[in-house]
Formats: C-alpha cells, sequence, structure tokens
C-alpha cells in the first residue's frame, strides 16, 4: 500500500494529525470519510481540497466514505462563520444530495467492484429517527460544556462582539458531527475522519465520544485552508465562487480561473489539485522557473483540473475558446463554441441590438446607423478598406458588402471585430 500520510506530507496537504494515525493506516486496508454540507446543490472548489484528500485516501488503496449531512445541513456548522445559516427544507436538501454524489462520482470510485470503492452515506438516515429525549440522555451526557466551549468554532464565535450570539441548535453541531464519526465507527469501521483545519474540534469531539462510548481509538487529518498568495480568498471572483457545475461556472471560466493564477500560487495548487506524481510535479516546476512567461505550470493545472472535473472534450472546447480573444481562432473555432461558452468568452463586450426583419443590411448602415461599432461610415469604410475589421473572425474588405443572415451564430449573434482587441456583440433579435 502507498503511504497516504508521507503522499500528503510532500503535497503540503496537512495541518494537524493526532499521533498514532498513519502507524494504523499502514497495518492495511482502512476507512475514512469527509463530511459536506448539502447547503447548495453544487459543490465549489474551496470543497475540492477534501475531496482530493478522498481521491489520494482511495487511490494509496484505503476505503473513503463521504458524508452528506442531510441532518447537520439542517442546522450549519459554526466554525468560521459569523452569522446562522438559514435552514433548508427536507425536500431541497434532497435534490442537493443527489446533485452533489454525481460531482463526487467524478473523482470518486463508486462503482466498480474493488473491495476499497467509495461509498456515500446520509446523516439524516440514522438522525430521522434518534429523538431528543435519546440523543440527550445516550450522547450529550458524556461530553461536558466545558469541553464543547474549549474549541476554537464556540470560543472565537461567542468572544465577538455580536448581540446575536450562538443559538443553541448551532451550539450542538460539534456533538451531532462527532455522533456521525461515532455511528460510522460503529457501524461501517471508520476509524479516521479528514478535514478543513477548522475542523479539528468537530472531529476530535468524535473521537473523543468513541473513546468514552466504545473504548475506541479513533484518529483525526485536517488540511491546510487554502490561501492566495497576495492574500486574496481562494476560489472567489468579483462574480462569486468558482463552481464545480457547469451551468454555474462554465468549462471556459473554470478553466482560465486556473491558468490566471499566480505563479507562487500555481506552485502550491498543482500540488494540492492534481494527481500527478512528484517527479512530473517537480520537473514541471523547475522548467517554469526558467521560464515563468509562458505560463506552462498555470497550463499544466488548467488541463489537469479542467479535465478531472469537466472531461477532456470541455478542457478542449475551453482551450479553443480561450484562444478565441489572445490567439489565432478562425471562424470554424467560433461557430463551434456553443451559446454558454461564446457569452462566457465575450462577457463584458458591448452589445447592440439588430432586427432580423431589417437584414440584409448594407455592411456601413449595420455598423454606424443601426449600432455604434463605428462612430461614422467614414471611419467603418476606412478600416474595411485597411483590412482591420472582422465578421464573425472573418475578414470582411468590401465595404459595399451587407450584412445578412448567413453571418448569425447560435441562431442570435454576430461578433464584430476591430483590430486585434476590439470587440462587439450585434444580437439579431
Amino acid at each position: 500500500m502507498k503511504n497516504f500520510v508521507e503522499e500528503l506530507k510532500w503535497r503540503g496537504m496537512i495541518h494537524d494529525i493526532t499521533p498514532g494515525a498513519e502507524e494504523e493506516l499502514m497495518k492495511g486496508m482502512s476507512s475514512a470519510y469527509v463530511g459536506i454540507d448539502p447547503t447548495g446543490d453544487s459543490l465549489h472548489i474551496g470543497h475540492l481540497v477534501s475531496i482530493m484528500i478522498l481521491k489520494h485516501f482511495q487511490n494509496c488503496g484505503h476505503k473513503p466514505y463521504a458524508l452528506v449531512g442531510g441532518a447537520t445541513g439542517m442546522i450549519g456548522d459554526p466554525s468560521m462563520k459569523s452569522k446562522e445559516r438559514n435552514l433548508l427544507d427536507e425536500e431541497t436538501l434532497e435534490h442537493n444530495v443527489s446533485c452533489i454524489k454525481a460531482q463526487l462520482g467524478r473523482f470518486l470510485d463508486f462503482n466498480s467492484d474493488a473491495p476499497n470503492k467509495a461509498e456515500l452515506v446520509n446523516n439524516y438516515d440514522w438522525m430521522k429517527d434518534y429523538t431528543f429525549i435519546n440523543f440527550t440522555r445516550d450522547i450529550g451526557k458524556l461530553i461536558t460544556v466545558n469541553y464543547m466551549m474549549s474549541k476554537d468554532s464556540v470560543r472565537k464565535r461567542l468572544s465577538r462582539d455580536s448581540s446575536e450570539g450562538m443559538s443553541f441548535t448551532e451550539f450542538t453541531y460539534q456533538l451531532l458531527q462527532g455522533y456521525d464519526f461515532a455511528y460510522l465507527y460503529n457501524n461501517k469501521n471508520v476509524k479516521l475522519q479528514l478535514g478543513g483545519a477548522d475542523q479539528w474540534g468537530n472531529i476530535t469531539t468524535g473521537t473523543e465520544l468513541i473513546r468514552r462510548m466504545y473504548g475506541g481509538e479513533a484518529y483525526a487529518l485536517t488540511c491546510p485552508l487554502i490561501t492566495k498568495a497576495d492574500g486574496g480568498k481562494f476560489g472567489k471572483t468579483e462574480k462569486g465562487n468558482i463552481w464545480l457545475d457547469a451551468d454555474r461556472t462554465s468549462p471556459y471560466q473554470f478553466y482560465q480561473f486556473w491558468l490566471n493564477v499566480s505563479d507562487d500560487d500555481a506552485v502550491k495548487y498543482i500540488k494540492i489539485f492534481t494527481m500527478l506524481d512528484r517527479e512530473t510535479i517537480e520537473n514541471a516546476v523547475a522548467a517554469h522557473s526558467e521560464c515563468p512567461e509562458r505560463r506552462e505550470l498555470q497550463k499544466l493545472l488548467a488541463k489537469e483540473i479542467t479535465i478531472m472535473v469537466h472531461g477532456e472534450a470541455e478542457y478542449e472546447n475551453a482551450v479553443k475558446a480561450s484562444q478565441m480573444l489572445f490567439g489565432k481562432a478562425t471562424a470554424e473555432d467560433l461557430k463551434s463554441l456553443d451559446e454558454r461558452t461564446f457569452l462566457a468568452v465575450f462577457d463584458g463586450v458591448p452589445t447592440f441590438e439588430v432586427e432580423k426583419a431589417k437584414l440584409p443590411l448594407g455592411i456601413l448602415d449595420a455598423l454606424a446607423v443601426e449600432t455604434c461599432v463605428f462612430p461614422s461610415k467614414g471611419e467603418a469604410r476606412k478600416m474595411i478598406q485597411g483590412n482591420g475589421f472582422s465578421i464573425n473572425k472573418e475578414k470582411i474588405t468590401d465595404p459595399n458588402g451587407t450584412l445578412n443572415e448567413s453571418h448569425i451564430i447560435d441562431g442570435k449573434y454576430i461578433l464584430a471585430q476591430k483590430g486585434k482587441k476590439d470587440y462587439y456583440i450585434i444580437i439579431v433579435k
């Protein structure tokens, strides 16, 4: 078996680990789990570190469990939060759980006959019939309030200057998460919980419960919370989270996010977010340091993670789309883009509308009367004659030509380009 802890160490993916965990894992196939609260119907790249740790765990010959918190998701983890979450209804949670399972299937083997195939579990299954009286009698008496108050997630929340404080609902979260670990330990022989550094307190409450309930030994391993070299929040853009769902964040936008990370971040991220081996990564980092302006490390990072999340075809489309603004894209390349990718590539480009009934339309009228691509027909004529204007990536050389329905792509768009960098979209309605 591969040494799971050693694999994570060189990748910089261990923040804390309980004594004895590495030795336990080297005895043979073991089981571990990561908990995910289904507060949305898509994971985002903030979830990826924990998912990659599970992937490495399986790759090292161990059995991973992904716990989707259908029960705890109704409460919300107070760790690193300044406000209490909105509670979700059962129907919404069921929808979110099914979507998340589909996304996890891109990273973990759930379907083979291997003894270490992944399993998805939902804590709602063992919590839904557990009455409050029984829970407080069986579990509540085992962990003191003093113990719970000592956890960073609770102390930091209570020490903030806030009139809201923390509700009893949130305060009980660590008991519920601790019970999840105890349940999986007793029913699935899970001896290790994995998670982010902010989960250490919740995870160790689980190991303590296991000790008190069963006299057993269980372990915790947490990964660092990912940061950016410039101090900005990882996984956030001006438009919000980078999602794994292609309808929320297009594969092109996903690819661009990784392509545009800094050199320092690329060196760190390629270890964390890819399955490339140590020699390949060290060679890539060394080559990048000699010629960083080529951004080969970012390209490799973006390729590996885009293929893992969206597949080879979407990666190739993303590369093709990336060349649209800055490379040597052709008219055929442009027409091959789906509408989602087309709009993502040309996001923020000035747009104009033209009624379809007016087509065919003289090119000069189309560019300087019906739209404001050019301030005047004279300027439009001059640039066309100077070979500096294109429609849909094809040069327009005749100022007396027309704009017609054959120029429409995706049923409603025409792309106009002045020079090398100035783009305009004409929407035909």
